[in-house]
């Protein structure tokens, strides 16, 4: 994910984001922002009838990253709207984002994480169900969702093998706000991807994805192609030492988590072709509306 993909999205209506650390070297964070603000500025003025949606920008809250500070500073001189944050809900990061009244959305793969979240401050929850793309839990959607939902009534996210309106529709019916769409877009022609992982994406089914915290000492879900590209069994893999997160080469093998062991969700089997963002989006919501209606007419029988 990077510029070209983020404007496609936000031009598509929806919210484009990506991770402030994919912008290397780290003084190149400030010129994505500036070109991504400026295109969907130019955009808009353009076209007055179409809906832009918000940038958004992922951090890894996590004592690895050396960037966090000085990225973060970048990120609050550029007001971006929305910060998405992972492996760490901290108050100072989110008083920051705060200042000048953007919004936290924090990762979370259980309940007990999504409760320390909000009590440090972060405005909404994503909801990292199984089947996520890249680091992931493996509680269920429906009973994350709910569960979460119990006592939380902001802004909910469902992530989680999400790649076809219907499966939109049902993160809405299950109680979330929003659904958190991954890995569809990597197989988009915006998305700074190899072409081999793209072709990856689309060939993929669910039973192609492998769960392993090997590649970065966090579990997650990744394509079965890489692995075994990188030399490695993906039915035989070692467990890694969580304490020692490095989110690049692994403690056994110098294949280095994205950049040779790919990451994706399970939903890439709904993932047919290669298209461009815009295409996607509108894909997205035809299906979506099928589904409504497919859903009115069987209600309409009870």
């Amino acid at each position: 994910s990077g510029p070209e993909l983020v404007k496609a999205q936000c031009q598509a209506g929806i919210v484009g984001s990506f991770p402030a650390l994919n912008a290397r070297p780290a003084e190149l964070l400030h010129d994505w922002l500036q070109e991504i603000t400026e295109s969907n500025t130019d955009f808009a003025t353009a076209n007055p009838g179409k809906k832009v949606g918000p940038l958004a920008v992922n951090q890894i809250v996590h004592r690895s990253n050396n960037r966090l500070e000085q990225d973060m500073a970048v990120i609050v001189e550029h007001q971006v709207p929305i910060v998405i944050t992972s492996l760490g809900a901290r108050t100072e990061i989110n008083d920051a984002v705060h200042s000048y009244g953007g919004i936290v959305l924090h990762d979370v793969i259980n309940d007990r994480f999504a409760r320390k979240a909000i009590e440090k401050g972060a405005d909404g929850i994503v909801a990292v169900a199984a089947g996520a793309g890249g680091h992931a839990g493996t509680q269920s959607p429906f009973a994350l969702v709910r569960e979460i939902r119990e006592w939380f009534q902001g802004p909910l996210l469902m992530s989680g093998a999400i790649s076809h309106g219907q499966s939109v529709l049902a993160a809405l019916a299950a109680g979330a706000d929003f659904a958190y769409v991954g890995s569809a877009f990597l197989a988009t022609k915006e998305a700074n991807a190899h072409p081999e992982y793209k072709d990856m994406i689309v060939q993929s089914v669910a039973s192609d994805i492998i769960y392993s915290n090997l590649f970065t000492g966090v579990h997650g879900n990744y394509l079965r192609g890489s692995i075994e590209a990188a030399g490695m069994d993906p039915s035989n893999l070692p467990e890694s030492d969580p304490s020692t997160m490095n989110f690049g080469t692994s403690n056994d093998s110098d294949a280095k988590a994205w950049k040779d062991i790919w990451g994706a969700g399970q939903g890439v089997g709904s993932v047919k072709e290669i298209q461009t963002t815009g295409e996607l989006v509108a894909r997205l919501k035809r299906e979506f509306l099928a589904a409504q209606d497919q859903l009115r007419t069987r209600l309409a029988d009870f």
